[in-house]
């Protein structure tokens, strides 16, 4: 026996379009058993009994039956209708083309339409997708926001895996590196530049910072909360700074100059004599910069003593003692 390659998958194996899975696997028995190499010696055995196993292998799968149909344009022949009138030959074989060509399309139509379902659902999968987008809080001190600084912060994010590279499965096993997942976590160091004036609350943006990337995508973009930290010292209030600087008494008694932080470095403030505990002072154009507009610096100024004093300087202290006749309290009382 020797088949004619136009022959399809029915005609190799005996049996007709409408046949049902029983019949299939009953033809292919009887023929694997006759063209079957160990049995038949013929020369083109191999390849007939190679014919005979693809044709099953198709047929005997519902999916690949149906696929097959269409491309070939096979249907099964429905059944009589016993309740119409009988028609004439030629009624019939007009009905015949008509059924034939209306279950072609809609087979025709349903496999297109599932090829394209499943190429778009391949699509989706497959297309590049942004990475997830990652908040963390970083604290920093009054002087950080006031002078501005840098912080190098540890972040915890992801990355495809570079072992089964984003598939989640190796040799049809989950991956052993990511379990299965994808992704793999990492952790990486980032230098951030806290800029001047920051507030309390503020965020920061570094793009592309932020998880990995699938197929191609760009990374996500990282956040950063600033939370400053709560002091009495520093404060804002819009484009102003209050700060509160603590002086020496003999700073404040004599007049000294001092030194403090600002935005461009650092300033001096020369101090008047017999400065008061509480007493303020304004600098100009040492505050915010924002949007062409800058504020003050307004400085208030606390005297305090030391909590460690030598002997000698508390000898001073007395001798100051004995030589004020100022009464500090005289004002003080009720009414007052």
């Amino acid at each position: 026996m020797a088949f004619n390659t136009a022959k399809n998958y029915y005609e190799i194996l005996d049996i007709k379009p409408d046949a049902e899975t029983i019949e299939i696997k009953s033809a292919f028995r009887t023929l694997a058993r006759k063209y079957h190499p160990d049995i038949n010696k013929n020369s083109n055995a191999v390849d007939l009994f190679k014919e005979i196993t693809i044709a099953y292998e198709t047929l005997s799968d519902p999916v690949k039956r149906e696929r097959y149909d269409i491309i070939h344009g096979i249907f099964k022949t429905p059944e009589p209708d016993v309740t119409k009138t009988k028609s004439t030959p030629k009624e019939e074989k007009n009905e015949k083309v008509k059924t034939k060509h209306n279950i072609n399309f809609l087979k025709i139509f349903r496999y297109w339409f599932a090829k394209i379902k499943k190429i778009k659902r391949y699509s989706d999968i497959h297309k590049p997708q942004k990475g997830e987008d990652i908040t963390t809080e970083v604290t920093i001190t009054p002087d950080e926001a006031f002078t501005g600084s840098k912080r190098i912060i540890n972040l915890r994010t992801t990355k495809v895996c570079p072992q089964c590279l984003g598939h989640k499965f190796v040799n049809g096993n989950k991956c052993p590196k990511c379990s299965g997942k994808g992704s793999v976590i990492e952790t990486k160091k980032i230098t951030v530049s806290i800029p001047k004036g920051i507030k309390d609350g503020g965020k920061l943006r570094l793009r592309n910072e932020g998880a990995t990337g699938k197929n191609g995508g760009s990374n996500g973009d990282l956040y950063i909360k600033i939370k400053v930290e709560a002091k009495t010292q520093i404060h804002y209030d819009k484009l102003n700074i209050y700060y509160n600087v603590p002086i020496t008494p003999f700073e404040a008694a004599l007049g000294e100059e001092i030194t403090i932080p600002a935005f461009d470095g650092k300033i001096k403030l020369k101090l008047p004599q017999n400065t008061c505990s509480g007493q303020k002072f304004r600098i100009a154009k040492q505050g915010v910069k924002k949007h062409g507009k800058v504020g003050d610096l307004i400085i208030t100024v606390s005297i305090e003593f030391s909590h460690d004093l030598s002997e000698d300087e508390i000898k001073l202290y007395r001798e100051l003692k004995n030589l004020s006749h100022d009464d500090v309290r005289k004002n003080f009382g009720y009414g007052y």
